[in-house]
């Protein structure tokens, strides 16, 4: 099972967040971590921008989206992006996109949110030849009518992700994409739901076993911290919860919350979170610190102590008969 870290969802102002991220993707590098993953949030920078930054200032690790709502911008725009951010990274990139939310796409940025996965099948027609170039993409469905040339240069191989939380979209992410980027899918709705549904549909499709990848918070902490840990995950990232997409996900497994799927504790307990992860099927872990302290000073410490143990578990997991 493959580690990342997620980069970028972190308050403060731009000047300083920019030589942040640099800081905290060289040391992902340096601790040889697989991945790392940068969320697209309304309030925040451009992913794809972002990881054609980060793609400058690297030379080893996978940059993956997580994900960009593709209700935002045209295939055939997605898709330029995408290639140069790649090319900026060296053919590093994974493109995780997906039809988002109806707070985001219909209450935020004001567009229709209507037959998500219809929009999903018919941008991803698009999408695919765009990214397979160069040449003309002329595609014509139920949504888009396209003749656009792209030329960037000789054909670059993304895998594409989508997120996909229902029956509908996993079979789709296992029929049209590489796999899946999850969100608030603990261990037993990876086994019981994710994974069944995407790797029957891939099967189907004659398309290689997908990529699996769950998000999950983690926090190094003393046993009887676990609790507070959990209840600030909540606090902090638990707003997403009021998502009905992310409910349905919730009821798939044993998890109410975002604090329960916090694999929070010694390294140990880490450790052994992580093989479930692993047990049950997913391929990749984005995982989100998640510090904890009364005051900034505190935060920092325990974030760089979740980071020395994050990158040790990552060995450690590499090569699972030493243990």
């Amino acid at each position: 099972m493959r580690i990342g870290v997620m980069i970028g969802p972190e308050r403060g102002d731009s000047a300083r967040k920019v030589s942040r991220m640099l800081d905290d993707i060289a040391w992902a590098e340096e601790a040889d971590l697989d991945t790392a993953w940068v969320p697209q949030i309304p309030t925040d920078f451009d992913a794809l921008v972002t990881i054609a930054l980060m793609g400058m200032h690297t030379s080893r690790i996978e940059l993956g989206t997580a994900v960009v709502p593709l209700q935002a911008q045209h295939p055939v725009a997605l898709a330029r992006q995408a290639l140069s951010a790649n090319a900026a990274a060296d053919g590093r990139l994974a493109l995780g996109l997906g039809p988002s939310h109806h707070w985001i796409v219909r209450d935020m940025l004001g567009l229709p949110y209507e037959r998500p996965a219809g929009l999903t099948r018919d941008y991803l027609d698009v999408l695919d030849v765009a990214l397979a170039g160069p040449g003309p993409v002329d595609v014509e469905n139920s949504t888009f009518s396209v003749h656009n040339p792209i030329d960037l240069g000789a054909p670059q191989t993304i895998p594409v992700l989508l997120a996909a939380l229902g029956p509908v979209m996993l079979s789709i992410a296992g029929e049209r994409a590489d796999g899946t980027v999850l969100w608030m899918a603990d261990e037993r709705a990876v086994a019981d739901h994710v994974v069944p549904r995407i790797t029957k549909a891939a099967e189907n499709a004659g398309r290689k076993s997908p990529r699996i990848v769950a998000g999950i918070p983690v926090c190094l902490c003393a046993p009887s911290e676990v609790d507070a840990a959990r209840s600030r995950a909540n606090r902090i990232l638990g707003e997403a919860e009021v998502s009905p997409n992310y409910q349905r996900l919730l009821d798939y497994g044993d998890a109410r919350d975002i604090g329960d799927l916090c694999a929070a504790g010694d390294e140990d307990a880490i450790l052994a979170r992580f093989r479930r992860f692993a047990e049950a099927g997913a391929t990749d872990l984005s995982v989100r610190l998640l510090p904890i302290g009364d005051n900034r000073e505190e935060l920092i410490a325990s974030k760089h102590r979740t980071r020395t143990v994050l990158a040790e578990i990552a060995a450690e997991l590499r090569q699972p008969a030493a243990r």
